[in-house]
């Protein structure tokens, strides 16, 4: 698959001015908008960084309150399903704002262009069509708050760039660890924390990601609004002001994290609850704005993961059940890798309460988006709009789910880290309710497949791939033809041509 041209989106677009006057999306165009709900909905996106399947309240979270999250919920739709680009963060964002899985996208790993220069995340290139282009062309602002990923200060791939009217936040990945920087993005330029130089913390990032987005919100209530809003939490390092973190400070067994790449965290398990409780009572704000200037039913809101939980930097996903009943953790394809939470709230059209079994991801959004502003999605992408889903309708369904995961190109380096190479260099396959996983593709890109049926064996526990060769032969078959070249990851072994 290649890119669409530019000049070819902005033909097929046109005028922005009448962008209300185009017909729906091609995909699920049975779907869309009636004369009763003309008025094209603002649409926010919420994203968190590593929260887990089971790390909320309406997902089983036992330890953790997230209020908000939950009464999103029981007024909106709870996906069972829902998955995300990748199990790492870069490419799953770009699986989310191109509407292409793994096989298709540009960045496919977390892949640093410089090993020197910071901020050097692979940027996506000029003719890349993302969904901000396509609502920004339909007469919606668009902006992104938070951590962006796709490209770093001076690249084809900055937000401004990409389709979005205004960019605040993190750049890189890297710099995202720290929620004490000592600068930010606004645009593209650089916005210097000045509480937080020398070492002092007096300025939590993530406070400034949410009153950014409220005053966004404030700003452009009187049009069609997209707000990507992309929070760090709870991804490492643990660190959240005390205000939060005495919530659940006394409340668990703590073992001191050290520190190493990321900083010492005396109370690691209180930290990561409060980050979560943290980011949880922002969202209620946010749904309070919308409520306030009301906008709210003219809102429709979007909640998920960018992965599976992790364990970096003293987070300790098995004390929480991060991951539910499920397999693996970030950098995995097993299901705890890439299945996430996802809630859609949209007051008077949600049913709400509602729990949908649809088995979607993160390349499903772009399409959906357009659906929403009543815009053309492009031919050729992998994704599916879920508008008929949240709307009570018939849903086409996906065929076949796919994922190739790569990890950071540094390990690609002939005679290092060798051990890592079977767990991070992956596919994965959802076909119906089975899930076919091939690890070690490095070493052998025709490895054994391991197969499990999800309807019975959420956790894949049970290896059932010599009891079914005729679905492995199909997954096969439809591997051979779920990846186009790439620049920056070529092949799926040394072996292959």
């Amino acid at each position: 698959m290649t890119n669409i041209n530019r000049r070819e989106f902005l033909t097929m677009a046109a005028s922005g001015a009448a962008a209300a006057m185009m017909p729906s999306c091609s995909n699920n165009s049975e779907s869309a908008e009636s004369d009763d709900t003309s008025k094209r909905p603002n649409i926010i996106f919420i994203l968190a960084d590593d929260l887990g399947y089971g790390d909320l309240g309406c997902y089983g979270q036992q330890k953790i309150k997230t209020p908000s999250l939950d009464r999103m919920s029981a007024e909106g739709m709870r996906f069972t399903q829902h998955y995300a680009g990748s199990t790492v963060c870069a490419p799953s964002r770009c699986a989310l704002m191109t509407g292409l899985h793994t096989g298709h996208t540009y960045v496919r790993g977390n892949y640093l262009t410089d090993h020197v220069k910071f901020e050097g995340d692979l940027p996506i290139p000029s003719d890349t069509l993302t969904v901000a282009e396509f609502l920004k062309k339909a007469g919606y602002a668009t902006a992104i708050i938070g951590k962006w990923g796709l490209g770093g200060p001076g690249t084809t791939g900055v937000p401004n760039k990409q389709g979005f009217d205004y960019f605040f936040g993190y750049l890189d990945q890297i710099h995202a660890h720290s929620y004490y920087p000592g600068y930010l993005w606004r645009d593209e330029e650089k916005v210097e924390l000045e509480g937080n130089r020398t070492g002092r913390q007096n300025t939590y990032s993530h406070d400034l990601i949410t009153k950014e987005a409220l005053e966004f919100v404030e700003r452009n209530k009187q049009q069609p609004f997209f707000l990507y809003l992309a929070y760090t939490i709870p991804h490492a390092e643990l660190a959240v002001p005390q205000d939060s973190l005495k919530q659940y400070e006394g409340q668990f067994p703590e073992e001191p994290f050290e520190g190493d790449s990321y900083r010492v965290q005396k109370t690691p398990r209180a930290a990561f609850a409060a980050m979560v409780s943290r980011m949880d009572r922002d969202i209620g704000r946010l749904f309070a704005k919308l409520k306030d200037l009301r906008i709210d039913e003219n809102t429709i809101v979007l909640f998920s993961s960018d992965n599976g939980s992790d364990k970096e930097g003293g987070a300790d996903p098995w004390f929480f059940n991060s991951t539910g009943s499920l397999r693996g953790l970030k950098r995995d394809l097993y299901e705890g890798g890439i299945r996430v939470p996802m809630l859609v709230r949209w007051p008077g059209r949600i049913k709400a309460g509602s729990v949908s079994e649809h088995i979607s991801a993160f390349w499903d959004f772009l399409p959906t988006a357009c659906e929403l502003a009543k815009v053309n999605s492009p031919d050729g992408i992998d994704g599916i709009s879920y508008l008929p889903e949240l709307l009570g309708k018939k849903q086409e369904q996906h065929k076949f789910l796919y994922w190739e995961f790569f990890s950071y190109n540094w390990f690609w380096q002939p005679g290092q880290n060798e051990q890592w190479r079977n767990r991070f260099e992956s596919q994965a396959v959802r076909m119906g309710d089975f899930k076919a996983i091939r690890l070690n593709v490095y070493e052998n890109p025709n490895a054994p497949m391991e197969l499990y049926n999800l309807e019975n064996d959420i956790g894949e526990k049970f290896n059932i791939a010599q009891q079914h060769p005729e679905i492995i032969a199909k997954i096969q078959e439809y591997i051979k033809t779920a990846r186009t070249a790439s620049e920056y990851f070529p092949t799926l072994g040394k072996t292959q041509k």
